[in-house]
């Protein structure tokens, strides 16, 4: 209670204008005490002929005369010395971060608000008239800010209440006299509000562009749930089947291994067994020698004929004309059968796994990709093709890894295939293409013409249905030494644009984009295909001019 009288005592002795203890203070006719500087500059501003008192609003005229009240000056002063004018909280005090009150005198408390017209920052307490005084009610207060400064004009030093709309900056109310003379200028209040509706409508925007862009996120983040969970199951049914594979493959290893060993005993239990039996001869011969030997040196000749009938008469011999000795030759097949199996199950795996690889590789979440501009760009997605020698039509001659077709009148020794082009000058890559692939032909020669097909397309006899471009399964252009043209499904398209001995073609399968590219310095598009593509692509090249050669470019 004691504290709240200090508090009360320290109240009744200040100024109800600047809030702090009186300072020269006065007292006008209806009593109520001010200080000096504070009443004066009050009425100064005032209309001299409706002088009031700032608090209970009476009136004076005329304007009194001010006389110094020494008896509260006193006890302003006693206050002072005895400390009743308490200090405030350590964080109530200004710092270097801080806009302080530009009225407080001595160490100064932090800025409560800034006022536009004033220009000065104000404490709590030095804000008050603003609150309570009319003059002060219609003053603009804002935030506490250290940029007031930025509100008066350098050139008239004059508060910046109008915006130029020509120039596009805050002026003072002189600006349209000179240098903005002419302009369209408007209030800033008047500015504030265009801009204000402006900016409402810009958050609405935003506000929209959040809610979609939410919900792309959402989306996005399904798809990747998606493609985790196919990616876990993929790998769980790859591990599966080559686990099955495996299995099979060691089961088979067991098979052979078991026929192996059971045909190893059966044959060597006949080899014992026709052992024994010439060992059992041999033991028989061996005796009958020794009963002949003995005979031999009986001297009674009587004895002698009498058993020699019985001694000499030998057994049939054992048939051994049956065997048959192979050195190294016994098993040897089996092992090179088992490697002919090997080389032919790597081959299917080098074969497939290309696939496989490319299959995994394309697996892409089709999102909106920035345009391709660049050699650079295009080369990203350069992948390695060589031609398939068992498509090739007679008369090419591949070459450079099976990489390059030249056309000769040399019929080719390639062996019969069911792949195979045979009245058409074409042929097709190994690789299939899926997801998105570049690659690039340099030509030579009268013309060349550079295709994808599906693997399907007819491959026996002269028909369209066999020609790059003239079915539904295949699209080709045409590169002459003088232009270029596109077809598909025997439909033709003329192509401008500028001619060059290299052309850069640019798949993605799933977006169902193929273009084709004049490539020299720069990257020139000839022509776009928009589609949709149901099955895997192979790269094709038709070569029918005598001399004339195509090669599919190493990119990396």
């Amino acid at each position: 209670m004691a504290q709240k009288g200090v508090q009360l005592d320290q109240e009744a002795f200040c100024c109800s204008i600047c809030l702090d203890l009186l300072k020269d203070p006065v007292t006008i006719p209806c009593g109520h005490s001010y200080c000096m500087s504070c009443i004066k500059g009050f009425w100064d501003g005032e209309d001299q002929r409706k002088i009031c008192c700032p608090q209970c609003r009476q009136t004076f005229a005329p304007r009194p005369v001010l006389g110094k009240n020494t008896m509260l000056a006193v006890l302003v002063e006693q206050l002072k010395k005895t400390a009743l004018h308490a200090a405030p909280a350590d964080h109530c005090y200004a710092g270097p971060e801080d806009v302080a009150c530009d009225v407080c005198t001595g160490r100064k408390l932090k800025a409560f608000k800034s006022c536009l017209q004033c220009l000065i920052s104000y404490c709590e307490n030095h804000l008050q008239p603003h609150y309570t005084v009319g003059q002060f009610k219609k003053h603009k207060l804002v935030d506490p800010s250290k940029k007031l400064q930025e509100n008066i004009c350098s050139r008239h030093d004059e508060v910046m209440k109008m915006f130029c709309r020509t120039d596009q900056q805050s002026i003072c109310y002189l600006c349209p006299v000179d240098e903005h003379k002419g302009h369209d200028t408007v209030s800033a209040a008047a500015e504030r509000t265009e801009r204000q509706r402006e900016l409402e409508v810009s958050r609405l925007n935003i506000q929209q562009r959040i809610q979609d862009r939410e919900k792309d996120v959402k989306l996005l983040q399904q798809e990747v749930e998606a493609v985790s969970r196919s990616a876990d199951k993929a790998v769980e049914d790859s591990e599966k089947t080559f686990t099955q594979l495996i299995r099979l493959l060691q089961k088979r290893s067991s098979d052979v291994k078991q026929q192996i060993r059971s045909q190893q005993e059966t044959e060597v239990s006949r080899v014992k067994e026709l052992q024994e039996k010439l060992q059992q001869e041999i033991t028989e011969l061996k005796r009958k020698d020794a009963e002949l030997n003995q005979l031999s040196h009986t001297e009674d000749h009587n004895q002698f004929l009498d058993n020699y009938p019985s001694v000499s008469q030998l057994s049939e011999p054992t048939d051994s004309s049956s065997i048959n000795i192979r050195p190294l030759r016994y098993f040897e097949d089996v092992t090179a059968a088992v490697s002919e199996l090997r080389d032919k199950i790597q081959d299917i795996l080098r074969d497939k796994w290309t696939n496989i690889s490319l299959t995994v590789t394309n697996v892409d979440v089709l999102l909106p990709q920035p345009e391709l501009k660049t050699r650079a760009e295009f080369l990203q997605y350069s992948c390695e093709i060589t031609l398939d020698p068992n498509t090739a039509y007679t008369s090419l001659l591949l070459s450079e890894g099976n990489r390059k077709a030249t056309y000769t009148s040399q019929q080719q020794s390639y062996s019969s295939h069911t792949d195979r082009f045979t009245v058409w000058y074409q042929v097709l890559s190994r690789e299939s293409l899926t997801g998105r692939c570049y690659w690039e032909v340099e030509w030579s020669g009268i013309g060349i013409r550079i295709a994808v097909a599906y693997k399907n397309i007819s491959r026996v006899g002269d028909s369209n249905e066999c020609g790059f471009g003239l079915n539904d399964k295949s699209w080709m252009l045409i590169c002459y030494t003088t232009g270029y043209d596109f077809y598909f499904n025997n439909i033709k398209t003329a192509i401008s644009g500028p001619r060059s001995s290299r052309v850069g073609v640019y798949l993605d399968h799933r977006a169902g984009i193929l273009s084709f590219y004049s490539v020299s310095e720069t990257m020139t598009l000839l022509h776009t295909v928009q589609t949709t593509f149901t099955q895997p692509l192979y790269a094709g090249l038709c070569v029918y001019f005598d001399g004339a050669t195509a090669e599919l470019c190493k990119l990396k």
